[in-house]
């Protein structure tokens, strides 16, 4: 089959969750026998030459970008809140030189199946319809709207809390309208597709969680320092929100029980007062990390203090991969068919949440049993040849 994925932002480097997601699934349908090409916003906030992108991987796939600057702006964001009923998030997304040439591209060539890579590309659906008879699936990382209404619930600023509702409201008429739209969907878990389906999807759907590359996430040993580490994208208000519910409520009764502990933190795009605000003695902030796996390696436990999101936090299945063990919330660990007190350990209030970290670095041998079971669940689950292999076959059946 030839696939077309639309995606907002390039899959290269594949540095943080979107990234990987998107980038794992593309070398999947590869190795499953298709002919693969992704035409993607290179965005002023992600840019990257797609020159420089490995010649082995730009071979096997074809990765056209489309320079554009999506970023959030003060006075367009106000225009849009005053004069549309349109998401501003989404809206951001509508970029005329892309429209151009996905047009072209369409008119040069025939495709079976164009995938959208998350609801935002649903701008271009009409451009789809008008140019191809392509079947087009809707592929979401997550419940979009429904993130915007967590932390609006969550928000105690009053105007901000009104202005997040407002946005949510917008983005679940949109995303709820691409999705009828859509010939398909691809949901990341289960839990996501069953989300859909309640709203009245009748369309086909297949849950393809997010695929790994097991050999690229060798075992090493566990470090026996008192460390914890933190890592994800810092302009991701989700993250934010956690690391701040973290430090404020569960950070001090860990300095208290472990002395010598220390708090290891990488994200890239950090505002500045969010990373002002990490400054503490026994927090250490690295920016963006060149290395993820290396960075997660160097300490021995991960936290994952995710109040609001959804889909599947592909971090946290890389840190299982390589055998440190994770210490999240029930939100975190939503998306991943793990077990508490099996693969991983789950809390839902800062008291049981300080608990599970002081036990896991005290207790070595559980923390051994637990970590080789984690591996063994991602192994079983989330193999991305294994994955992608269905979701062609899942492709073919559609078009």
């Amino acid at each position: 089959m030839k696939i077309l994925v639309l995606s907002n932002k390039l899959p290269y480097p594949p540095r943080d969750g979107g990234s990987i997601a998107t980038l794992n699934m593309l070398t999947g349908l590869r190795d499953a026998g298709n002919e693969v090409t992704c035409l993607s916003l290179n965005t002023s906030k992600h840019a990257f030459p797609v020159g420089q992108i490995p010649a082995a991987l730009h071979k096997s796939i074809r990765m056209i970008g489309v320079p554009c600057d999506s970023s959030i702006r003060l006075f367009p964001m106000l225009s849009n809140l005053l004069f549309s009923d349109r998401p501003y998030i989404a809206q951001r997304f509508r970029i005329p030189e892309y429209t151009e040439r996905l047009r072209g591209l369409l008119l040069q060539e025939e495709f079976d199946v164009i995938q959208l890579e998350s609801p935002y590309m649903g701008h271009y659906l009409d451009v789809i319809r008008k140019n191809s008879g392509a079947a087009v699936s809707l592929r979401t990382h997550n419940v979009e709207h429904v993130i915007w209404k967590r932390k609006a619930a969550n928000d105690s600023g009053l105007l901000k809390r009104c202005y997040l509702r407002n946005m949510a409201a917008r983005l679940e008429r949109f995303e709820l309208n691409v999705l009828q739209q859509a010939d398909c969907l691809v949901a990341i878990s289960g839990v996501d597709a069953a989300f859909f389906r309640s709203t009245g999807y009748r369309g086909p759907v297949m849950t393809i969680p997010t695929g790994l590359y097991l050999d690229r996430y060798p075992e090493t040993p566990l470090p026996s320092a008192p460390t914890i580490f933190f890592i994800g994208a810092l302009d991701w208000m989700p993250n934010q929100e956690g690391l701040k519910w973290f430090l404020e409520n569960v950070f001090g009764k860990l300095a208290r029980q472990v002395p010598q502990l220390t708090f290891h933190v990488a994200g890239r795009n950090a505002p500045r007062r969010f990373a002002r605000w990490l400054e503490h003695r026994q927090v250490v902030y690295h920016g963006e990390v060149e290395d993820a796996s290396g960075f997660m390696k160097s300490y021995r436990v991960m936290v994952a203090p995710l109040l609001t999101g959804s889909g599947i936090r592909i971090k946290i299945l890389e840190a299982m991969a390589l055998g440190r063990p994770v210490v999240t919330t029930p939100m975190g660990i939503e998306g991943i068919p793990a077990e508490n007190g099996k693969e991983v350990r789950v809390a839902g209030n800062p008291d049981q949440f300080a608990e599970q970290i002081v036990a896991l670095i005290k207790d070595r041998e559980e923390t051994l049993r637990m970590v080789q079971d984690a591996r063994k669940l991602v192994q079983q689950n989330f193999d991305t040849f294994t994955l992608s292999s269905r979701l062609s076959r899942f492709f073919n059946q559609q078009v």
